[in-house]
């Protein structure tokens, strides 16, 4: 028996993660295992229910279960709330810092029938492949944060960008652990040549790689990075980086598959890990049943591949994905012309289905 805890959060998230436990049940079905499911609550409708986005009973239900289940937070309704008490920065932030969640994998791959979804050429995103793997409880979300008045009536604000070495050995050396088990590269992506924090970042990845031999490790800095995952994606395999720049890299590299709504994430590396798509809310679409379920439901498969470590069930669950656009059925983001489109629960539904024949 897997004990999940269930946090839908804000906006879509109420209408995917549905769909991702339907997903996991039918795995459980298929092979005979018990995943036990509890609900709480997180983000915005937290602070709606209770006065804060991450109460102390969310917290408990997560860290008393064996994996975590996230949809999405935030949106405009709680946008002028103080700082603190906004559902990222009360609920998603401290979450991950309080279960321990140093590494953010997010696998940027293109299934072979959306190559037409992409706003890319096919020659140039064709067999995209890429894992970003992103620190993520240091860096500039964590540092120290001040606003003053200045003498001339305005504000200064400052955002402190830390890192320890501690914190970049570590997060480093999973990514390369990651490689050895892929194709042997890795890319570090930083700012050396303007920030002191990337220049330890880029030392500390330089004295590491002599460790690590067999892997052919390069290092790019991250505007750059972001010209290359357009100009030539192909040529990265790892991509490993500091918060701030994983975080703004991802949401471009979703694009090369088609849609944000493709883009599932693990954040690993505490005794419980939670597994999240790597879009937003969506609140313009929520209610509508427009919102395309695949990034969660690939999010619940990493959680059977790094949480309870069932590789085949896992890939049992992305071949169902596969297979379900094979066979042409289409949320309305990826919708084109001669395909089928189908509501957030119906591609659940047929997602099940095909895990159970699978």
């Amino acid at each position: 028996m897997y004990k999940i805890a269930v946090l839908p959060g804000d906006g879509i998230g109420a209408e995917i993660v549905p769909e991702a436990v339907k997903a996991l049940k039918a795995v459980g079905e298929k092979y005979n295992y018990g995943f036990a499911f509890t609900e709480a609550l997180i983000g915005g409708s937290a602070y709606d229910a209770v006065g804060h986005p991450l109460p102390e009973e969310t917290l408990n239900v997560c860290q008393n279960s064996d994996a975590v289940l996230l949809g999405a937070i935030g949106g405009h309704k709680w946008e002028n709330l103080p700082v603190h008490l906004r559902p990222e920065i009360g609920g998603l932030l401290p979450i991950r810092k309080k279960l321990g969640l140093f590494a953010n994998l997010r696998p940027c791959i293109l299934f072979p029938d959306l190559v037409n979804a992409s706003t890319l050429k096919e020659e140039v995103i064709s067999g995209v492949d890429i894992l970003v793997i992103r620190e993520l409880t240091g860096g500039a979300y964590f540092g120290e944060k001040t606003r003053e008045k200045t003498a001339d009536g305005g504000e200064k604000a400052a955002d402190s960008m830390c890192y320890t070495t501690f914190e970049i050995e570590r997060i480093v050396r999973f990514a390369y652990e990651a490689a050895r088990g892929r194709k042997k590269q890795l890319c570090s992506v930083d700012k050396a040549n303007v920030l002191e924090s990337s220049r330890l970042w880029r030392e500390t990845v330089v004295r590491l790689a002599a460790e690590y031999p067999d892997v052919e490790t390069t290092h790019m800095y991250v505007d750059n990075c972001s010209m290359q995952l357009i100009r030539n994606p192909r040529q990265f395999d790892v991509i490993v980086t500091e918060n701030l720049f994983g975080d703004i890299l991802t949401d471009e590299a979703s694009m090369l598959t088609g849609s944000i709504g493709m883009l599932a994430s693990a954040s690993i590396g505490g005794k419980v890990g939670l597994y999240e798509p790597a879009h937003g809310s969506a609140p313009d679409i929520a209610g509508q049943g427009k919102a395309n379920p695949l990034a969660m439901i690939l999010s619940a498969a990493l959680m059977l591949r790094y949480s309870f470590h069932l590789e085949e069930e896992a890939k049992v669950l992305e071949n169902a994905v596969t297979t379900f656009l094979q066979q042409g059925y289409r949320t309305a983001d990826l919708m084109e012309e001669g395909k089928k489109q189908v509501s957030t629960t119906e591609a659940g539904d047929i997602i099940a289905q095909l895990i159970l024949k699978g």
